[in-house]
């Protein structure tokens, strides 16, 4: 994980060990981090603390790219091999994004969603821009990169980038890539 602002010229990296079990309980390891204290502390590491605490008290599912809870809505082919769909959000939550949903035309295979949030996650942030991407890994589709970009009040635009990189899928090990 990383983030930035370029206002304050302060960096922050986190990286963690994240595992999600069979009965949905989220937990994770802080392995190294560097940079700003504060990013650190009021970015990342929350960021993880409030990733658990989804887990534990919140239906996962109410999240999920479905039509309970997105209106999707056909748009225009987005690059060869490529359809764009319309994702409205059917409420206003934070976990939800108002944008567009990337998927193969053969297949309808998730490819990313671009879009900003549905409701900013606090009064400080006034705006969420993000692109998340999804790949296979081990034959699951499973989200392999997270960029955001926030318009904090008085901080001004702030970045975040998260990768992940897996270990294990449903059980599995998966093979390191290349």
């Amino acid at each position: 994980m990383e983030a930035e602002n370029g206002r304050f010229n302060v960096r922050g990296t986190l990286d963690a060990m994240t595992s999600l079990s069979a009965d949905g309980r989220f937990t994770y390891t802080i392995v190294r981090e560097d940079g700003s204290d504060y990013i650190r502390t009021r970015v990342l590491r929350p960021l993880l603390e409030n990733e658990e605490k989804l887990f534990a008290t919140t239906d996962p599912s109410r999240a999920a790219l479905t039509t309970v809870n997105y209106e999707l809505l056909a748009a225009e082919p987005a690059e060869p091999g490529v359809v764009r769909l319309l994702a409205r959000p059917r409420r206003r939550e934070v976990s939800l994004v108002d944008g567009s949903v990337f998927v193969t035309r053969d297949d309808a295979d998730l490819l990313r969603v671009e879009g900003r949030l549905a409701k900013n996650p606090s009064f400080w942030t006034t705006r969420v821009d993000l692109v998340r991407r999804y790949d296979r890994v081990s034959g699951i589709r499973v989200p392999v990169r997270l960029d955001t970009t926030a318009q904090v009040r008085i901080a001004g635009s702030s970045t975040l980038s998260v990768v992940y990189d897996y270990q294990m899928v449903n059980g599995v090990a998966v093979k390191a890539r290349e």
